[in-house]
């Protein structure tokens, strides 16, 4: 195996522009990933750095209908609900009305992704003082999934506006395994560097330095 020691400047600008173009997708093409694609991106996903060497995510795919279909009337729901923040504010609800939170209906897989909140690999190495960086290893993990799918033109979408309690109960896992997010995985119906956010007028870009400071 080649090792890589230290990335050319090629391979160093692709890198700046896939994490530009890694966008939240919510409009998908109904096209199939394709055999062995989603294997060899959840194979990637399994390369994410985690505490201990624990790997405490959990990726379960929904391959049932009428699951798919339960989950995204609960999501439906949830995003009419989480909609009523906004009834004093009209000019607000109407942009929230108009945004696509998910596409749950649409997109070719789904996915669950929790932690094992009892993983044994790792032997507890470097969480005794902060347990949540299993949570944390779980987020790298798809965000390292994110990047592989991007690479392949496949677009990602992490609805977050769900009941975890209600997703866990659905999906039917281990008591310790908690809920980290809902993803959908697909071919987007257009790509771009710009997040829907920013594109619908909800909220306009800030520069990294804000968010930078020194002590």
């Amino acid at each position: 195996m080649k090792q890589v020691q230290a990335a050319s400047d090629h391979f160093a600008d692709d890198l700046a522009q896939l994490l530009h173009w890694r966008r939240d997708v919510r409009h998908f093409v109904g096209q199939p990933l394709g055999d062995g694609v989603l294997d060899a991106l959840l194979a990637l996903a399994d390369c994410a750095p985690s505490v201990g060497n624990s790997r405490p995510w959990r990726f379960v795919r929904v391959v049932s209908p009428d699951l798919r279909a339960r989950l995204a009337d609960h999501v439906d729901a949830e995003v009419a609900r989480a909609g009523d923040v906004y009834r004093d504010a009209p000019d607000r609800e109407a942009q929230y009305a108009r945004l696509k939170l998910h596409g749950l209906h649409e997109a070719p897989e789904v996915l669950a992704v929790f932690c094992d909140g009892g993983a044994a690999a790792g032997h507890g190495l470097g969480r005794a003082t902060m347990p949540e960086t299993l949570d944390y290893s779980v987020v790298l993990a798809i965000h390292t999934l994110w990047l592989a799918a991007k690479a392949r033109g496949i677009g990602l979408g992490w609805v977050s506006i769900c009941d975890p309690a209600f997703v866990h109960a659905q999906i039917g896992v281990p008591a310790q395994w908690r809920m980290i997010a809902l993803l959908c995985l697909g071919f987007p119906k257009a790509a771009s560097d710009l997040p829907e956010l920013h594109r619908e007028g909800w909220q306009a870009n800030t520069d990294w330095r804000s968010r930078v400071s020194d002590r």
